[in-house]
């Protein structure tokens, strides 16, 4: 009996078998996870914003200074979103893509507002979320190409 594909989504085997292609759907899966790893350390970042105030240093005089508890539900709510949309994005599931893209822009938004708080991991976030973006619109490319 010959195991049949549900019309809605195509085999990974009918896309473009070009090294570039290859590459997008790599990076998309990786997206995905870095997506879900960055959600759960966003978790783990306003829990413990929420639970003490003292965990991340004080900032003197700046623009966007938010008490820390106020930044760790922040952190919560957006991180909370983030592994949902990369548990998406790993199912293949076509609203994660574009969600994926707009959550990633607002993270890196919100890590360039939390760099006096955490420096070295702001820039690492931001660093993963730019990953994210180019993954998830490289991808959405490649398959629009192929249905074209």
């Amino acid at each position: 009996m010959a195991q049949t594909t549900p019309p809605s989504r195509a085999p990974r085997s009918q896309y473009p078998a070009s090294g570039q292609s290859a590459w997008a759907a790599g990076g998309t899966m990786f997206a995905g996870i870095l997506m879900l790893v960055e959600g759960v350390l966003g978790i783990i970042k306003g829990i413990a914003g929420i639970a003490k105030d003292d965990v991340y240093s004080t900032v003197g005089n700046y623009t966007f200074k938010f008490d820390v508890t106020a930044w760790g539900w922040i952190h919560l709510i957006v991180g909370i979103v983030l592994a949902v949309v990369g548990v998406g994005i790993l199912k293949d599931a076509p609203w994660a893509w574009v969600t994926g893209v707009a959550i990633a822009g607002l993270d890196i938004i919100l890590n360039f507002m939390w760099l006096p708080y955490t420096p070295v991991w702001a820039l690492i976030s931001i660093a993963i979320s730019i990953f994210v973006i180019w993954a998830l619109c490289t991808r959405t490319s490649e398959a629009r190409a192929t249905t074209a």
